[in-house]
């Protein structure tokens, strides 16, 4: 299950990131409102988590425009305004839940147990793509009758490249979504692990390829 945190605070959603990883989801984490709009957008994510003041649009902007837009993924809203006004403007924009910080693991994991929940979906177990299926319980890439097992790392870019077939990852997004805002990795690593999924692909004699789009990113093609 795939959820968005939209977070400036980098610690904590870091935070939160790992609390949500440690139950098993997967977790994309972007620190502005723009960034939130459009990964939105482009990713078919469970649940959005999204913080009120954040630079270049605040999450009240951000639940307008998505509702607007007709994207319908539930949202819990996550902030320090304590405000029954503030709840009301946030819940009236079209956020499911709201929650305030600081807050207790345990009362964020019901929450967005519940939310996701609510959406009435069963949680996909594989991504298929072309030729290509990824079990999201064993992180196993299999083609035809021939399997790979994935690292951590080649998993998560596997799931987001399959997840998004007709879209074009940049580095940056690898490297935040993946390796996260505060680490310290550089395109080196991102380049390094697009070898080796490369590697495994010509393994599986697969007809995906990882086309490097150049200075901008990667993009999955299938060859005809």
């Amino acid at each position: 299950m795939n959820i968005l945190i939209a977070e400036d605070e980098v610690s904590l959603a870091n935070a939160i990131k790992r609390i949500l990883e440690q139950q098993g989801y997967f977790v994309d984490e972007v620190n502005d409102g723009l960034s939130a709009i459009d990964y939105a957008k482009t990713v078919g994510y469970d649940l959005l988590i999204l913080d009120v003041m954040m630079p270049k649009l605040d999450g009240f902007e951000v639940v307008r425009i998505l509702r607007k837009d007709g994207v319908n993924t539930p949202i819990l809203m996550l902030t320090a305004k304590t405000t029954v006004r503030d709840k009301v403007t946030g819940l009236n924009s079209g956020a499911d839940d709201y929650m305030t910080k600081p807050f207790d693991p345990e009362e964020l994991l019901a929450r967005v147990g519940a939310l996701t929940r609510r959406t009435g979906e069963v949680i996909v177990d594989s991504v298929k793509f072309a030729d290509l299926s990824l079990d999201t319980a064993s992180a196993e890439l299999t083609c035809g009758g021939e399997t790979v097992q994935l690292s951590r790392k080649e998993f998560e870019i596997m799931r987001i490249f399959m997840s998004n077939p007709k879209m074009t990852v940049t580095k940056d997004r690898l490297l935040d979504s993946v390796w996260g805002s505060d680490s310290d990795a550089t395109d080196n690593n991102v380049e390094v692990y697009i070898s080796f999924i490369r590697k495994k692909l010509k393994y599986l004699n697969s007809r995906v390829s990882i086309k490097n789009i150049q200075k901008i990113g990667y993009r999955p093609e299938v060859a005809e």
